[in-house]
C-alpha cells in the first residue's frame, strides 16, 4: 500500500514539476531517473510568476493595444473602422492590458500595502528597517 502511494505521489509530482519546468524554461525533473532535482527560481510563488508573465505581455503588446484603443475610441472615424478596431482589441490577450499588473512584494509576493520605492510590503519593510539593513532609513522616536 505504501509503495503504491509512493508511486502515485512520484507520478503526480513529476507531472506538476514538468508543467512548472515548461513555464520557467528549464527542466525540473531529469528523464534518466525519477528523482526530483531542486531548482530555486527567483519567484516566490505562482502569483508572482503570473504577474511577471503579465508584465512581459504588456511590454510586448502594450503599445499595439493602446494604438488600437485610440482608433476604437476616436469619434471622428467611421463606425465601421471603430468596430474593426474593437474586434482587434477583443482578439488581443486579456493580460496584455496594463491594468492587470499588480505591484507585489519582492520577498513575500504580498499584493497589498507595497512600498513601491523598495518593492517591499509594509511588514517586510518594517522588519528590514528595524534590523538596520536599509540604508538611510531611521526609525522615528518621540
Amino acid at each position: 500500500m505504501a509503495n503504491l502511494l509512493g508511486r502515485i505521489f512520484v507520478n503526480m509530482t513529476s507531472k506538476c514539476l514538468n508543467q512548472v519546468g515548461t513555464v520557467i524554461g528549464q527542466p525540473l525533473l531529469s528523464t534518466q531517473t525519477s528523482q526530483v532535482t531542486s531548482v530555486r527560481t527567483r519567484y516566490v510563488d505562482w502569483r508572482m510568476l503570473r504577474d511577471v508573465k503579465r508584465r512581459r505581455l504588456v511590454k510586448e503588446m502594450g503599445r499595439e493595444r493602446r494604438s488600437i484603443n485610440v482608433l476604437r475610441k476616436n469619434d471622428i472615424l467611421p463606425a465601421e473602422l471603430q468596430e474593426v478596431a474593437h474586434q482587434e482589441v477583443i482578439a488581443l490577450p486579456r493580460d496584455s492590458n496594463y491594468i492587470r499588473i499588480r505591484h507585489r512584494c519582492g520577498l513575500t509576493s504580498r499584493a497589498r500595502s507595497v512600498q513601491h520605492r523598495w518593492r517591499l510590503s509594509r511588514i517586510m519593510w518594517r522588519q528590514i528597517a528595524d534590523g538596520n539593513h536599509m540604508a538611510g532609513v531611521i526609525r522615528a522616536w518621540w
